[in-house]
Order: structure tokens, then sequence, then C-alpha cells
């Protein structure tokens, strides 16, 4: 619930206050519903009391562990299912960011609920989540809906003996439901519900897609490349699923996965764009629970995604590691989403064997040509630093030996962050590690 008071000293006429629901995966509709409710609550409390223009903050907050995405989702659809009634009555709305991340979410977001021309409401349509609230905002539970269908053909009822509809009001709305009709089409704006697909409609397409890709035999299994069946995600089925994981992800403690430094953070590359880095050595798949790793993946590539970005992907000596099958890669890249895809602008492999090149050719073939037709193949670490530079990655220092092992004893490589000198003996043994100092030198054989 909302309650006012006056506002004193502060520049405004009346201040409104409102409590935001707790955060729990296992309750998500239910949180959905209860902060919608804030937002309509504060509207229809500003409509009461005379007043026009409204500032709101986000009601949210990460001490509740809310994830912000889908809160502002929230948000903003109900503002806009509460404007569709009651435009001509408020002359303002106004969305208050204390942080750059609310402002860039709320940036993107605005334009699909609040097109401003054609191509804003082209976008809408295919980036807007599948369920964008019912006729004040809330979440749309398919099973909980009572759908009322015309009478099957040649039905045996004597149609005549019905009794003639009566129009019936709704309570003190100011709403008339239509005759012979249960829709709310009538008041609602048709052009945002036109968005909304039945869900009888949508699980028939569903199931059809999903039966065609299974049709025939599944080779790619056969050959131990896993399961690269499934239909295609749409647009909105592709966000939905991103947004699980993402909310899933920020309520779950993943430590144990960060420590493994599979993947972690570096700096940029040579153009400016964030940099992810990839150990594939570290990726120990027989104590690794995958469901875990791939919300960690999801949770760390969130920030990145958002822009163009690269990857860098370390194969060194990964080969002696079991790696994931091409099924695995399939569903980790459709969880990701088609942000993932449309603003990866490269990804560095180094020390690339026989073996990955076959992976990744099958790759660009079966799953996704236009992503894995980015990877860009490096074999010795000078080259890897044209495209990003050395300052700005953290490489584990088996990389540095496997180079030296890969590429011969031609050549010596100096750390310019820890002052190691890499560099393989002219005689039979291991990789030759020098400390580098103005008063010490610490010669090591490893």
């Amino acid at each position: 619930m909302a309650k006012m008071t006056n506002a004193y000293d502060l520049p405004a006429r009346k201040v409104i206050h409102t409590v935001g629901p707790k955060y729990a995966v296992k309750y998500h509709t239910a949180a959905e519903n209860a902060l919608s409710h804030c937002y309509r609550s504060c509207l229809e409390l500003l409509i009461e009391n005379g007043l026009e223009s409204i500032a709101m903050g986000c009601i949210y907050t990460e001490a509740k562990n809310y994830p912000r995405e889908p809160a502002a989702h929230v948000a903003i659809r109900t503002v806009r299912r509460f404007l569709e009634k009651q435009k001509g009555k408020i002359t303002a709305v106004v969305f208050c960011t204390t942080t750059s991340s609310d402002t860039e979410i709320y940036k993107r977001l605005l334009p699909l609920y609040f097109p401003r021309d054609k191509k804003e409401e082209e976008i809408a349509s295919l980036k807007l989540p599948a369920d964008v609230g019912d006729e004040n905002g809330e979440t749309i539970i398919d099973e909980r809906k009572i759908r009322i269908k015309p009478l099957p053909a040649g039905s045996a009822i004597n149609k005549s003996a019905a009794p003639a509809p009566v129009d019936i009001p709704f309570s003190d709305s100011g709403l008339t439901r239509s005759r012979n009709s249960f829709k709310l089409d009538s008041y609602l704006d048709p052009a945002f519900m036109s968005l909304i697909k039945d869900p009888d409609l949508r699980r028939k397409e569903q199931l059809e897609k999903s039966v065609q890709a299974n049709k025939g035999f599944n080779w790619a299994k056969l050959v131990g490349f896993g399961d690269l069946g499934g239909p295609p995600l749409s647009a909105a089925e592709d966000y939905s699923l991103h947004s699980r994981y993402l909310a899933k992800a920020n309520s779950l403690n993943l430590s144990e996965i960060a420590e493994m430094k599979i993947i972690y953070r570096g700096g940029v590359d040579s153009e400016g764009r964030p940099v992810m880095v990839v150990v594939g050595a570290h990726f120990l798949l027989r104590c690794l629970d995958l469901e875990r790793f791939i919300l960690y993946v999801v949770k760390e590539f969130e920030p990145l995604i958002q822009k163009p970005y690269s990857i860098v992907y370390f194969h060194s000596a990964a080969s002696l590691q079991v790696q994931p099958d091409l099924g695995f890669m399939k569903r980790l890249q459709q969880i990701l989403g088609r942000k993932h895809q449309r603003n990866l602008h490269a990804i560095y492999v180094l020390h690339p064997t026989l073996g990955l090149r076959t992976a990744i050719l099958a790759l660009q073939l079966f799953v996704d040509g236009e992503v894995w037709k980015k990877v860009i193949y490096v074999d010795r670490l000078v080259q890897l630093f044209r495209y990003v530079p050395r300052e700005q990655l953290t490489i584990p220092d088996f990389v540095f030996q496997h180079d030296l092992e890969v590429n011969g004893g031609k050549g010596i490589i100096i750390d310019p962050r820890t002052k190691h000198v890499y560099q393989r003996p002219s005689g039979i043994g291991g990789t030759r590690i020098r400390q580098v100092n103005s008063s010490v030198t610490m010669v090591q054989e490893t």
C-alpha cells in the first residue's frame, strides 16, 4: 500500500510513501505483482488527491535482492497500463535513478513501452518480453487464466433458447464490458495489446517447432557433439530465458566458481572494448557443477554484453582436460541471449589445436555462424598483444611456458607486468624463469 503526507520544506506539494517487496526466486511472481501494486497505489493516490505529476524513485532496492532489469520492466509497464486508463488526468511521470546502471536500463527499456516513432514501435514488437502484464501491469499466469471460447460448430444446444446477454458494468472503474465479449480491448490500447500472443497458440507453435527440430536421425549425438536439436528461440523467449537465469544468479553465492578462475574480467583491448578472459585448462569438467557454472557466466557477462566487447580464450594445455560438447555451448549461447551475439566483437583463441579448430568449425556450421565466425586464431602470445595490450591481461604462468614449448626455443618473452623473463634453455630441460630486479637476479628451474 501507499500513504501520502505533506511535503513540508521539500520542493513538492505532497510526499507518497510505499515499501518495496523482498525478492526470492521461489516467489518471483508474487514479488513482481507486489512491486506492480506499489507503483499503482502511488499513482492512484496521485489521482485521488487531484495532483497531476509525480517523480518516482526505484522502489525496488538491492538490499532486498530485487534484480534491477526485471524490476524496471515491472515499473515501466505498470505506469504504461495506468496511463492508458488515466492519461487525461496526469501530465508527467518522472523516473528518478541514482546509479548509472539504472539510468542505462531505463534509457534502453523506456522506448519499448513508450515508442516515439514507427521504428521504435517495430523494435518494441521484437524485444518486449512475452508477458507484458494484464490490464494493471501484473504478471499473467497462463495456467490460472479462464479462457471462454465459442461453442463448437454443430452443437445440439438450441441457440435461440439462450437468454440475451446483458451489459454488466465493472466496479467503480467506469468501464463497461462490451456485448458478448470478455476481453478488455475496448479500453486498452489495441496496438500495445496486440503484442500479447494467445498462450494456446504460442504453446502450439513451440510444440510444432520442437517436433520439427527433432525429426530425423540425431547424428550430432552419435558423433559426440551433444544435443544440437531444439527449436530456435523467439526474441521474447530469448529475453525471458536470460532474465530467469540472471535473477537466479544474482540471488546465489557462486564464490566457489569464481575461485576456479575459469573466467574473469580483463582490461580493454587495443580499441577500448572491455575484455573477458577464459582459461580452458581451469575448466575441470569432472568436478564442476555445470548449472552453477552457467549461472556464474551469465552474472559475469551481464555488465559486458550491454556494449561491444571481446573475449580472450587461453587454450594452452586445455586439450589435457575433458571439454564440454557442442550441445552445452549452444545452450550457453542461448542463455546469454541476443545482446551477447550482437555486441561480441571478436574471440581471440590462443594456442588453438586441430581438435579445437574442428569444434569451432562445427559450431559455425551447426550452432551459430554469426558468432563463431568472429573467432581469430592466435598462435603466439606476442601476436595476442597486438589485439589486447599485455598490461590489460592477467595471464597464468603456464600460458607463457606453454607458448615456449609449442613455438620452440626461438623466443624470449619478458612480461612487462611482473618483470619475469620466460625463455627456453638451449639444452635439454624445462623452461627457465628469471626474476629481473634492479638489485637481485634470481634464476629458478621449473
